[in-house]
């Protein structure tokens, strides 16, 4: 990852600590737990890329702030997902850590998710055009179209090494009006996204499914012909 200024546009003094500077406390100095690798425990029934394994949703995050060349990097990969005639109908909102916007998007959070939000680096605000616009008539599959952009942005997260967790645990209505998103707009989810952290840093019932899921069994998900074959 290459090094750049702080999202706040303060050039980082060398030798100081970054922690100390994000007031996240100090005993985040010791030796950090490191996460699971998801390739250790995940086994594909059939062989795919191996990103697709690596790609999970954890929550411990470090609270460094991530350059915004990077953050571009993960909304590009969004922006070459697949739709329907084209329409892109995603858009993306977002708010750096320690910046102005940062409390509008950090306040939408149901309570459990602040709580480990806390240490994000950006946290997003997914919404989905509702409508085609060559026409204005209804589009059926906006939503489905915004998560192959979501999809999209997570495995380019992957790749980087970043966490990228997505949450339904937020005040739809409130970002809504918080963010002025047009009516034409639903609002779909939300996205933190930061550095790997310390497992250990996060609260006791978090901490313990800090662990990639597994997948059910292709034979529960895919049937020749009918529903359930």
């Amino acid at each position: 990852m290459q090094a750049s200024p702080d999202c706040d546009g303060k050039p980082r003094i060398p030798g100081k600590d970054r922690a100390h500077s994000l007031n996240i406390p100090q005993q985040r100095k010791r030796p950090m737990n490191h996460p699971p690798n998801p390739l250790s425990v995940r086994k594909p029934e059939h062989p795919i890329e191996t990103l697709f394994l690596k790609r999970w949703s954890p929550r411990a995050m470090s609270g460094e702030p991530l350059p915004r060349a990077d953050l571009m990097r993960l909304f590009e990969a969004a922006r070459w997902a697949p739709s329907t005639y084209n329409e892109q109908e995603w858009r993306f909102l977002y708010a750096h850590r320690a910046t102005p916007a940062w409390a509008s998007f950090f306040n939408l959070l149901m309570e459990a998710n602040q709580s480990w939000c806390e240490r994000a680096s950006v946290l997003v605000v997914v919404l989905s055009h509702k409508v085609f616009t060559r026409n204005g008539k209804p589009n059926p599959v906006h939503t489905f179209d915004t998560g192959a952009a979501f999809e999209n942005l997570a495995l380019q997260g992957a790749a980087m090494d970043l966490v990228v967790h997505g949450m339904a645990g937020f005040d739809f209505n409130k970002a809504r009006e918080a963010l002025k998103v047009p009516d034409d707009y639903a609002v779909e989810a939300m996205i933190a996204v930061g550095l790997p952290g310390d497992p250990a840093a996060l609260p006791g019932d978090l901490r313990e499914r800090e662990y990639p899921s597994d997948r059910k069994p292709l034979s529960e998900l895919v049937f020749e012909g009918a529903f359930g074959g």
